[in-house]
């Protein structure tokens, strides 16, 4: 079979600790072309992946040999290149938020399905072997009916693994739209839907108080109830000066679910009648140096490619990921709990 030729738009730190090394470890793919405005940083990524070395996506977009793309650019540059790609026949891989609005999300989707390609959006925690094995024990009727979850995703911060630093582009608002809540928040409201079901209401505290020079946020703790009445929190948070934490318990009527919450069992299953069940699963990734095993994200993207299906997180699902964190904005700035509405459908 001859090879998807895919090129990687963005050369900082999230290309080159997940895209770069997974396209290059998946057997169906050949890097062709990276891209940074950054020159000495595209050419490097050249010389260590292959491919020609851009400057300006538009350029690289010209090539009618790439077949994909992977979008790795500060958040409000994700829809207007995602577009653009698509527009020109590119399948779309691009990093999370997927957008800084429900109206570029929804223009992101259209000129996807009006160019007849995918859109994929790489939010990884459906992948991990835990969370995986937690839906399959919902699914089951084990857990029982669920009454509660509380989920956190905090870290020091951005400039601790950014390749710019404390100069990193999600401190500029501008550029960033979101801090804390779409570098992190995003990810865990992705996952709850994934594990309970839409989530229809939210309330929210989002602020700044950890970092300096900067107005995007930095803690957020989110109030959430699900489409079946489930209640629980979200935390977000670029204040963990100890470590990371991206953790999620799922309180159930028959077991409680301690996902990534023990340092050596990545799933723990605490029984109402006494019985603990532990495993020792692959551990979720990190962005500590030498913490990155396979995401699954890349060979999911490759498969609905391939196989002519519908992503495993589709541009609809990404959209319903980021309504919810922009429903918690709203929610913070209005003092109000936000309904968030699930059924709304891009046409």
């Amino acid at each position: 079979m001859q090879k998807m030729k895919v090129a990687i738009i963005g050369c900082g730190s999230i290309a080159r600790r997940r895209h770069l090394p997974e396209y290059r470890s998946h057997k169906q793919v050949e890097i062709v072309a990276v891209c940074d405005v950054v020159k000495d940083r595209a050419e490097e990524m050249a010389r260590e992946y292959g491919g020609v070395a851009y400057t300006d996506y538009r350029d690289l977009l010209e090539d009618s040999k790439i077949d994909a793309v992977s979008v790795c650019l500060p958040n409000s540059l994700h829809a207007p290149v995602s577009i653009a790609a698509s527009n020109a026949g590119k399948h779309v891989l691009c990093e999370k938020p997927m957008a800084t609005s429900r109206k570029e999300a929804e223009s992101m989707i259209r000129a996807a399905k009006a160019n007849d390609k995918k859109l994929m959006i790489a939010h990884n925690q459906r992948f991990v072997d835990s969370h995986v094995k937690a839906k399959e024990l919902i699914e089951s009727g084990k857990v029982g009916k669920i009454y509660s979850f509380r989920t956190t995703f905090g870290h020091p911060g951005p400039e601790s693994w950014s390749i710019d630093g404390a100069t990193s582009w999600f401190f500029d608002k501008e550029r960033a739209f979101i801090g804390a809540m779409g570098d992190l928040g995003v990810h865990k409201s992705d996952l709850l839907r994934y594990l309970l079901g839409e989530i229809v209401e939210v309330g929210a505290f989002v602020g700044t108080n950890a970092k300096e020079n900067t107005n995007v946020d930095d803690n957020a703790v989110c109030i959430l109830k699900t489409e079946t009445g489930v209640v629980g929190t979200l935390a977000a948070s670029w204040s963990y000066v100890s470590g990371g934490d991206n953790s999620t318990i799922i309180y159930g009527e028959n077991a409680v679910l301690r996902l990534e919450d023990d340092p050596d069992y990545s799933l723990v299953v605490e029984y109402k009648n006494g019985d603990v069940v532990k495993n020792k699963l692959q551990k979720i990734q990190t962005n500590e140096e030498g913490g990155q095993l396979n995401t699954h994200v890349i060979e999911k993207f490759v498969d609905c490619i391939v196989n002519d299906e519908v992503p495993k997180v589709s541009g609809e699902e990404g959209m319903k990921s980021l309504d919810v964190i922009l429903a918690a904005l709203e929610a913070n700035e209005t003092g109000r709990v936000v309904k968030v509405d699930v059924g709304r459908a891009v046409v």
